[in-house]
């Protein structure tokens, strides 16, 4: 057989053909009664729809014979789409061009063929039909064939809009979902981030956000990991019904010595996402074989000395989804919140120690100790002792005022030691301190405790010192008038304290 020409708009021909999307597609039933129309109406055995691709005719559909392909050098349909009339061949034997193809030596005698006419003018394919016998078809039949042929390139057209509206409204939907998932994620940021006015722990403000960003990634576990040295303490936050009862018993609330994917994140700064947890070559094979499926690593920072992390699980097995970039998007600026909340909390509350925390010895400040009074329980006793120590504007004149800050600093963490368990130690300025102690404590026992603090003094300061000493308890007033009452009575003391002095020197 001569092979025939390639036809001068080829490369545009292939491009339409392909704009389709017809090839190796299964057989349509639109495609179908064409053929059997051309069959019934041309009164033929065969109609064939052919589609002629670079190297081969493709058979779409098929009446009296089943569907094939050829090489594009053994179809009659390649010398068809040559040209804008139907090709009619009388008798494939008696041509040159078909006489040693395979069909007509199955029998196959009469071809004609009307090219398929794509709007932008190509020629993509043929109708075609086939006869037994050598006849010459006549006007009327050949345009029941162009008609026909139109009508299946009607029907591409038809087709290749349908898909195109089809694929639009998949992306519309896709969009208005990735819309409303946005919607949810900014919503679920917005709570995350209005958590740092919260008052709390830092794990109690985590864990809040932690149970958030679960719910709005579709997690089946989440937890908070706070890891110290080598010892990794995780604590639960959420956990779905069907998330398997061994994984949450493998994950569960517990203190773990090290091994797993979670001991090679610890020191991880950057958030970490593993879609397929099998394929980590730290994987737990125990988990892997339960269904765990992926996994999100979100680091929270420092909280002391101890580092911090969000911890998200997803189970379900090959079917789950990976970690889409919404989720990775949400989880990456939810931790960057956090970790901006804790830093806040942390410095907030180094700002209120710092506010209530006498600079000099490190013990509460006056502040500090209204405070105390003003949020004591109403109705609960309480034990006042204030003091100064006498002789210590002697040391600062004698040894100046670094030696008196000294033994400023010494006393207070005698008396800080001494009463670590059982007292709080106040410094309201000057040498004068306080001590504030639950209950009604017996004022000889609390004196011999100080006497202690004062001997530590008397170790480091060059001059004598000593200490007068004012008591109260709530037996005797209400708990505010209780610092007036034990400064009355140091002064007190040390009036006594003084004339007896002067006594002996008389």
């Amino acid at each position: 057989m001569t092979q025939a020409p390639v036809p001068t708009d080829e490369a545009a021909r292939l491009l339409d053909l392909a704009g389709y999307g017809i090839l190796d597609t299964p057989a349509e039933a639109n495609y179908d009664r064409i053929v059997r129309l051309a069959s019934r109406l041309l009164g033929t055995p065969t109609a064939v729809l052919n589609f002629v691709d670079e190297h081969r005719h493709w058979n779409k559909a098929a009446a009296g014979m089943p569907r094939t392909e050829l090489p594009r050098a053994d179809s009659p349909c390649a010398w068809a789409i040559l040209q804008d009339t139907p090709l009619v061949v009388p008798d494939l034997k008696e041509d040159g061009r078909f006489a040693d193809l395979a069909l007509v030596r199955d029998g196959a005698r009469m071809y004609a063929g009307a090219p398929l006419v794509t709007p932008r003018g190509h020629h993509v394919g043929t109708l075609c039909v086939f006869d037994t016998a050598p006849r010459q078809p006549s006007e009327d039949d050949l345009q029941v064939l162009k008609d026909l042929a139109a009508l299946a390139v009607s029907e591409l057209e038809l087709r290749q809009r349908t898909d195109e509206l089809n694929r639009q409204l998949d992306a519309q939907v896709l969009y208005a979902a990735g819309l409303r998932r946005e919607l949810s994620n900014a919503q679920t940021l917005e709570a995350v981030t209005s958590l740092s006015n919260m008052s709390g722990t830092p794990e109690e403000i985590t864990g809040h956000a932690a149970g958030l960003l679960g719910q709005a990634v579709g997690a089946d576990w989440t937890g908070l990991v706070t890891v110290s040295g080598g010892e990794t303490l995780v604590h639960v936050v959420q956990v779905q019904p069907e998330f398997p009862p061994q994984l949450r018993e493998l994950f569960g609330e517990a203190r773990r010595q090290g091994g797993g994917v979670i001991t090679t994140l610890h020191d991880t700064p950057h958030n970490v996402y593993i879609d397929d947890y099998g394929l980590h070559p730290s994987a737990l094979p125990q988990a892997a074989e339960l269904g765990l499926r992926s996994v999100a690593w979100v680091p929270l920072g420092l909280w002391g000395t101890n580092r911090a992390a969000l911890l998200v699980l997803r189970a379900g097995g090959e079917k789950r989804r990976p970690w889409r970039s919404s989720d990775r998007a949400l989880l990456e600026a939810a931790g960057r919140s956090i970790r901006s909340a804790m830093q806040r909390h942390d410095a907030l509350d180094l700002a209120t120690r710092i506010s209530r925390q006498d600079a000099l010895t490190g013990v509460g400040n006056r502040r500090a100790l209204e405070e105390a009074l003003d949020t004591a329980a109403p109705g609960s006793d309480r034990t006042v002792m204030l003091m100064d120590l006498d002789g210590f504007k002697s040391l600062n004149d004698a040894a100046g005022h670094a030696e008196g800050d000294k033994a400023l600093r010494v006393f207070a963490g005698a008396l800080a030691a001494e009463f670590a368990l059982d007292a709080q130690v106040y410094r309201l300025g000057g040498d004068e301190f306080v001590l504030l102690l639950p209950g009604l404590c017996a004022q000889e026992d609390v004196l011999e405790r100080i006497d202690l603090a004062v001997l530590a003094v008397r170790q480091v300061a060059p001059t004598p010192l000593g200490v007068s000493v004012g008591g109260a308890t709530t037996e005797e007033g209400a708990l505010e008038d209780l610092l007036e009452l034990a400064d009355a009575r140091m002064y007190a003391a040390k009036r006594r304290r003084k004339a007896r002095a002067v006594a002996v020197g008389v």
